[in-house]
């Protein structure tokens, strides 16, 4: 399997990568239309603000490769930003619009006066379909590790993937077809994330083997 991460100039790229290659899957680092081809499998990950990655994204032409890609419903894992830029906008720049694969938008923690924010460290993620292919051999309640101050609102509840717990419930995964993407980060949880990331690889390989030739 040929699988491609997106490097739009984000940081933890290189974490990615390494998570990947700790479950036995080389990457290679996509940031030009041209590199889409020939790739099975996507990632999109990274850290930093909506509105940035969005723009470089735009600046290197992979706006409309990525719609395309997802929309076909090819192999797509999208961590933190590469899970917020699925939905239309999000209140850290509401002027710039996101990818709109899914209805919703990216909100800002509430302040409370024992909350928090960022949302940084380890937390439960409650699986509403732990028989998924993603989730197989996780506990029922797995721990995953969070650092971020926004997060997704779907309308659809239907795409919920995970749910954790942080001032009030907030989808912190999603699945739909081929695509998971997770507000936490597999590359950073240990055997929990690691688990994740070769479920993703185990199940795109086995689809690959199994096509026409």
């Amino acid at each position: 399997m040929k699988l491609g991460i997106i490097n739009y100039g984000g940081g933890n790229l290189q974490s990615v990568r390494n998570a990947l290659r700790c479950v036995g899957t080389e990457a290679e680092y996509v940031d030009s239309p041209q590199r889409f081809a020939g790739l099975d499998a996507l990632v999109f990950p990274g850290q930093g603000a909506f509105g940035d990655s969005m723009t470089a994204l735009r600046r290197l032409d992979l706006v409309e490769p990525l719609r395309d890609w997802i929309q076909a419903d090819r192999p797509f894992f999208g961590i933190c930003i590469g899970y917020q830029a699925l939905f239309e906008s999000s209140e850290e720049n509401p002027e710039v619009e996101g990818l709109g694969i899914f209805k919703g938008r990216v909100v800002r923690f509430k302040s409370l006066p024992d909350l928090k924010v960022p949302h940084m460290g380890w937390n439960r993620v409650e699986l509403p379909r732990p028989a998924s292919l993603g989730w197989d051999g996780a506990e029922r309640n797995p721990f995953f590790y969070f650092v971020h101050s926004y997060y997704p609102v779907p309308e659809d509840p239907a795409i919920t993937g995970g749910v954790t717990g942080y001032g009030g419930d907030f989808v912190s995964a999603i699945e739909r077809g081929n695509l998971i993407a997770t507000q936490f980060h597999p590359e950073k949880s240990q055997s929990a994330g690691l688990r994740l990331l070769a479920n993703f690889v185990k199940k795109h390989e086995k689809a690959e083997v199994g096509s026409p030739a």
